[in-house]
């Protein structure tokens, strides 16, 4: 975004970008009611609109192809809980290895970029495996992709990284080599506000 000359790095949307995020955001809120039972959209916009940076991060993840809904509502934070409900792990977002070391370690035909920077960049997290089987819950996500998922220091310090998808009516968690990437892996990200 630029002003005048100078460039702007505030993670602000214009005012038409963010009627239209919102617009977006509430008719799929509206749609896809089975993913927050029981809570309401208006409160959800009043948060919203309180929280400019955190819209900026719904419009990453929503430019990005992850279509962020509501999944849920933590009563003692009173923060909304986002995730990417994309049917498949989001376009924008695939052929990344899992993390810069991972990025830096290979030597030929390296990806443009890496899972765990560009969630940083977008002001997001990447889901747990916990939250990934959580989502699962409400709707089968990835069934012909699959998405990176935050991995244990254990696990990653032996050079590998986590991945789930959704095959044969379960969730299966796999294990691959952090540097490595493919055109059907992603990851979907959380959002707090």
């Amino acid at each position: 975004m630029t002003k005048g000359n100078k460039i702007s790095n505030k993670k602000e949307l214009s005012p038409e970008q963010r009627e239209e995020l919102l617009g977006g955001l509430k008719a799929r809120f509206e749609k896809n009611m089975h993913r927050h039972k029981g809570l309401e959209w208006a409160k959800v916009q009043s948060k919203l609109e309180a929280n400019t940076e955190k819209l900026w991060s719904l419009h990453e993840m929503e430019r990005t192809g992850g279509e962020p809904d509501v999944v849920g509502h933590d009563k003692k934070k009173d923060e909304y809980i986002f995730y990417d409900c994309s049917a498949e792990s989001p376009k924008g977002r695939r052929s990344v290895c899992y993390d810069r070391e991972a990025l830096e370690s290979r030597k030929k035909h390296k990806p443009e970029n890496n899972a765990l920077d560009m969630a940083a960049a977008m002001g997001i997290e990447i889901l747990t495996e916990e939250q990934y089987r959580a989502m699962q819950e409400l709707e089968n996500f990835d069934k012909k992709t699959s998405s990176w998922v935050q991995t244990p220091s254990d696990i990653r310090e032996r050079g590998g990284a986590l991945f789930c998808d959704y095959r044969y009516g379960h969730v299966f968690v796999y294990h691959n080599g952090a540097e490595s990437y493919y055109a059907a892996r992603g990851f979907r990200g959380s959002l707090r506000i």
